[in-house]
C-alpha cells in the first residue's frame, strides 16, 4: 500500500473524515460512528485494505480511551459480552475467506434497524437501573455477533448497542464499558490480521500518519459525552444507529 494521505487532496480529505469520525466514536459514542470508517475509506481503497488501515489507528485510540474512561465500566455488562465476542473473532478468522462483507453489512444493518423500530416506534424502550444487567444469554449472543462483525468489517458497534442500549446505563458507564470491550477485541484481532496478511508494516506506517487527528477526535468525543445526560444521550444514539443501519443496507445492495 502506498501512503494514501499524500496521494491527492481528495484522498486526504476522505481519510481525515474517516479517522475523525472513528475518533469521535472511540472517545465517547460507543462505536456509533466507528462503523462508518470502512465504508468511507472504500471510496479510495479496497475494503480489506481499509479494515487493515484502521486497526493501528483503533489501537492508539483505544489506549487513550481506556485512560479517559478508566474505572467506570459495568462489570456485569463487560463479562456478559466480552468472552463470546472473543469467540466471535475466532469465528470471523476461520470464515474470513468465505464470508462476504456485503452479506454481513446487510444483516447487521437490518437487525439494527428492526431493533430501533421495536424500541422507538413501538415504544418498548424501558429504563433499567445502572446496577442491573438482564438476560445474560442475550449478552452472550450479541457478544458473539459483535466479535464476528468487528473482525470482518469493524462493525461490532450495532450488535453491542442492541444489547446495551435498552439497559439505559449512565452515558459514562455505557461508554466506558464499550471502550473496554472493543479495546480488548481490537488487540485480539492483531494476530489473526497478521496471519491473514491483512496487516503489514506498510499499512501500519501509513495509518500512523493519522495519529494526531485520531487523538484530537478521541478526546473531543470524550469531552462531549461527559457533558451529556441520559435524556440527551440515548435519543442521539438511536438516531445515529438508524442512519448507520440504513447506510449499511444501502451499501450492501450496491
Amino acid at each position: 500500500m502506498n501512503t494514501p494521505i499524500f496521494a491527492d487532496l481528495t484522498s486526504t480529505a476522505i481519510i481525515v473524515s474517516a479517522v475523525f469520525l472513528v475518533g469521535l466514536s472511540k472517545g465517547g459514542f460507543g462505536g456509533v460512528f466507528g462503523i462508518l470508517g470502512v465504508p468511507i475509506l472504500t471510496l479510495i481503497m479496497p475494503p480489506l485494505e481499509a479494515v487493515a488501515f484502521l486497526l493501528p489507528i483503533y489501537l492508539v485510540m483505544d489506549i487513550i480511551s481506556l485512560w479517559t474512561w478508566r474505572g467506570q465500566w459495568h462489570k456485569g455488562l463487560v463479562w456478559n459480552i466480552l468472552p463470546m465476542a472473543i469467540l466471535g473473532i475466532c469465528v470471523g478468522w476461520i470464515t474470513a475467506s468465505i464470508v462476504s462483507d456485503k452479506i454481513v453489512s446487510f444483516l447487521v444493518g437490518s437487525i439494527a434497524l428492526l431493533f430501533v423500530f421495536q424500541r422507538v416506534v413501538l415504544k418498548q424502550d424501558k429504563s433499567f437501573k445502572t446496577s442491573v444487567v438482564v438476560k445474560s444469554w442475550s449478552g452472550h449472543f450479541w457478544g458473539l455477533i459483535a466479535g464476528f462483525t468487528s473482525f470482518i468489517a469493524h462493525a461490532g458497534g450495532p450488535p453491542f448497542q442492541i444489547y446495551a442500549m435498552p439497559l439505559r446505563l449512565d452515558p459514562k458507564v455505557f461508554t466506558s464499558s464499550s471502550v473496554l470491550i472493543f479495546s480488548v477485541l481490537n488487540f485480539v484481532k492483531i494476530g489473526p490480521y497478521v496471519a491473514l496478511g491483512r496487516l503489514n508494516l506498510s499499512i501500519t506506517w501509513s495509518a500512523l500518519t493519522m495519529i494526531p487527528i485520531a487523538i484530537c477526535a478521541t478526546l473531543l468525543g470524550a469531552l462531549i459525552v461527559k457533558k451529556m445526560n441520559t435524556e440527551i444521550f440515548y435519543p442521539i444514539m438511536y438516531g445515529f444507529l438508524t442512519l448507520i443501519s440504513l447506510r449499511l443496507i444501502v451499501a450492501s445492495l450496491l
